[in-house]
């Protein structure tokens, strides 16, 4: 497709975070321009200048793709709506990450299916990072599976989205740091062991903590993997730099490990790794920092988006 025909995109929940987020970098896209954009609480105002329709008054025939960051349990119907007349879709939320229905969109690790798709899943924030971390470790066969991999996530609040929760609010938030999901249940935890099985063969424990951050965006995670054997840092990183070596959204760092001033408002994944010491059997600490909204959702959408029309990967991004 020419990068110089401007592709008519469809936004449905365009007044959340993530939905805002799509605007912002549909807006500097060099080869996309917004068809509409959705919002039932914000129908009539206008965002720049796109003015916000009821997703049932949304002219989705006008739109050659969909992006859609309506609410897990929302966006399916209107997914399949927009399906039905035929055109192609990105889902933000978790209605087709385990389904058939949909190529689940990790796109450094699917981009062939993604590109051949009509329907792509848009991976979580969470599961975006710790895959990335953790699959070129499982494919090498380096993960011990009798053993517990220990992921530690730490997520900036609009990670939760924008409706108002008492919980979330400035002043019960600052200067607090707090773990959330305790007990190995969070929903994302399906979605991360579906994806290791059926990429890598890796059928063991994993052990998914959040936490939430006084901050507005960013996430870190802090993954304690168990090795089949011992390797020393510059091995450890030889074998991500070889994975990612071609791969523009994931920078892969050398002797240091990533903060989140690394990665927010880019759509990249930042991992870096720490051998660890005073442990019985051989261990590998992996970090990884995303922005939530960028590589953990809108940057994510639009990469894949460019993927399946053919269009640069990064066009529209700072990766």
């Amino acid at each position: 497709m020419n990068i110089h025909a401007s592709v008519p995109v469809g936004v449905l929940g365009a007044s959340g975070y993530v939905g805002q987020e799509l605007l912002r970098l549909l807006a500097g896209h060099p080869g996309a321009s917004i068809a509409f954009a959705t919002s039932e609480s914000g129908a009539g105002e206008r965002c720049g200048s796109i003015e916000l329709v009821r997703i049932e008054d949304a002219p989705l025939a006008r739109a050659e793709i969909v992006l859609s960051a309506l609410p897990h349990g929302v966006s399916a119907r209107h997914v399949r709506q927009a399906r039905g007349l035929g055109r192609r879709a990105v889902d933000l939320s978790a209605d087709f990450r385990l389904s058939p229905d949909a190529v689940y969109g990790l796109t450094e690790v699917t981009r062939p299916h993604v590109a051949a798709a009509d329907l792509v899943a848009n991976p979580g924030c969470y599961p975006t990072a710790a895959l990335l971390a953790l699959l070129p470790l499982a494919r090498a066969g380096l993960i011990d599976q009798a053993r517990e991999v220990v992921i530690d996530a730490a997520s900036g609040v609009t990670g939760a989205g924008r409706t108002l929760k008492r919980d979330l609010l400035f002043g019960e938030v600052a200067e607090d740091f707090r773990a959330y999901a305790a007990g190995n249940e969070h929903r994302h935890l399906p979605e991360l062991k579906a994806t290791l099985a059926r990429e890598s063969g890796f059928t063991g424990d994993l052990v998914f903590t959040p936490h939430l951050l006084p901050i507005k965006r960013g996430i870190l995670e802090t993954i304690h993997v168990p090795l089949t054997r011992d390797i020393d840092r510059g091995t450890a990183e030889g074998i991500y730099q070889t994975v990612y070596a071609n791969e523009p959204c994931v920078a892969v760092l050398h002797g240091t490990l990533p903060s989140l001033k690394d990665v927010v408002y880019r759509n990249r994944v930042a991992i870096g790794v720490a051998t660890v010491a005073n442990v019985r059997l051989p261990r590998l600490t992996v970090i990884a920092a995303i922005d939530n909204l960028v590589k953990g959702a809108a940057g994510q959408a639009i990469q894949n988006m460019n993927v399946m029309l053919g269009l640069p990967e990064t066009a529209g991004l700072a990766c």
